[in-house]
Formats: C-alpha cells, sequence, structure tokens
C-alpha cells in the first residue's frame, strides 16, 4: 500500500549534505535563539510566563519558527528541486487521518507509560508538575483572545513547522545518509532533545519515534502533521479541564 511513498522518503530528489543538515540547523536554531534574546532584552521580559505580555506569546514563536522556515526555503531553492511541497514530502491523503487516533492516544497513553518507570526511579525530577510545567505555565499566561492565539500556536503551528524541520528535513537528509532505522532514532532524539525539558524527554522522545515511523511509512509528513495536531490539542484540552 505504502511501497512507492517508502522510496521517496529514503531517497529524496535533493541533494542532502552533512553541511545542510548540521549547520543550516544550527544556523537557524541560533539565530531563533539570537531574537529570543533581543526581544527579551529590548523589552525587558520576565522569564515567569505569568508575567510576560500577551504579544510575547506570538512574537517568541515567530522568532523561533521563522528562521527555520527560511533555512527550509532556501535549501528547497539551492539544494533541492524548487517545489517546497516535493522536497520536504508536505503531502496529505485521506488515510493520513488515522494519525487523529494516533496522536491523541500518543498523548493519553503512551507518555504516560514510557515516563512512568522514570518517575518510579526519580520521582522530583519526573512528577507530574514537572511534566506539565511548561506548558501549564503558557495556558495559564494567556488571556482573553489570547487563548485562541495559544491554540493556533500550540494546536496548528508548531506541529506544521516542526514536523517539516524534523521530519520533512532531519530525517529525510539523514536516511539519504544513513540507514533509516538509525534516522529515526537520531531525528527523535534531536527533536526530544531541542525542547530541553528532562523531564519531558521520555514522552516526547516515544512520540517523535512514532511520528518518524509514520513518516518513514508512507513517505510523506500528512501522517505525522495530523498526529502532532492531535497530540497537542489533546494536552491542551487536558490543561483546560483540569
Amino acid at each position: 500500500m505504502f511501497a512507492h511513498e517508502v522510496a521517496s522518503a529514503t531517497t529524496p530528489r535533493v541533494r542532502y549534505s552533512l553541511a545542510w543538515l548540521a549547520f543550516g540547523w544550527i544556523g537557524a536554531y541560533l539565530t531563533a535563539t539570537a531574537l529570543q534574546i533581543f526581544l527579551v532584552a529590548a523589552f525587558d521580559i520576565s522569564q515567569d510566563t505569568s508575567e510576560q505580555p500577551d504579544w510575547f506569546l506570538l512574537a517568541g514563536a515567530m522568532s523561533l519558527w521563522v528562521p527555520q522556515l527560511v533555512l527550509l526555503v532556501m535549501f528547497s531553492q539551492r539544494a533541492g528541486t524548487g517545489s517546497f511541497a516535493q522536497d520536504f514530502h508536505f503531502r496529505f491523503r485521506l488515510v493520513d487521518l488515522w494519525g487523529v487516533p494516533i496522536g491523541v492516544l500518543s498523548q493519553v497513553l503512551l507518555v504516560g507509560l514510557v515516563t512512568w518507570p522514570f518517575r518510579t526511579w526519580f520521582p522530583g525530577v519526573f512528577d507530574v508538575a514537572q511534566v506539565e510545567d511548561r506548558a501549564r505555565g503558557l495556558y495559564d499566561s494567556a488571556r482573553g483572545p489570547w487563548l485562541v492565539v495559544l491554540a493556533l500556536i500550540v494546536v496548528v503551528g508548531a506541529p506544521l513547522v516542526e514536523e517539516l524541520v524534523y521530519r520533512g528535513f532531519v530525517q529525510a537528509g539523514l536516511s539519504s545518509r544513513i540507514h533509516h532505522v538509525a534516522a529515526v532514532v537520531i531525528a527523535a532524539a534531536w527533536f526530544a532533545g531541542i525542547h530541553g525539558r528532562v523531564a519531558e524527554l521520555p514522552g516526547l522522545f516515544a512520540f517523535a519515534l512514532v511520528l518518524g515511523i509514520a513518516f518513514q511509512l508512507t513517505g510523506r509528513l500528512g501522517m505525522s502533521v495530523t498526529a502532532h495536531l492531535a497530540f497537542n490539542a489533546t494536552g491542551l484540552a487536558f490543561l483546560a479541564l483540569t
């Protein structure tokens, strides 16, 4: 069923190199970091999310996403086919809606199951409150119409950008140079590590493996994006209800 699509994921029609993968991503990450530092310094933004101005929610997200999207566009124009959708396997099919139950179950069951042993061994580090701390802080800081902005950022923007970068760019690029299993694992570890919270690492790594496998099997981002959307939407719903 997916045989044709697998070939396109493991044998990209673009010219990947270690320089593009490593230095391109590092350049985008450093640029995003510099932009966020500038915003924090220029407007005296508090590290406490509850005290940050509402507009910083959107500004912070854009300062992170724009450099990454610029990297992808540059890569497509200089090393790819020039077609953004083709170079990053940005395609959707009806079957990709299976990503919805995959994402919901990953949030409801997978994250908890994977994190449970770590919570048993290191209760202070992997306490439930620690795992939810960042998401809870963002939700509590959003007020009025900014709750809608938060929902769009978390449920739509972040999954789209992160899947383009970590599956469409990183995993696809690694798959063109190393075995696809290693590419899935490395891209998942990359994705989990960049979120920067030890308490979230096991759950995010496990979920990223699910996303990577979905991308590898289908050869397109449709299912992984849909699963990521559902995963984040379910997490946000939990925050709203508790």
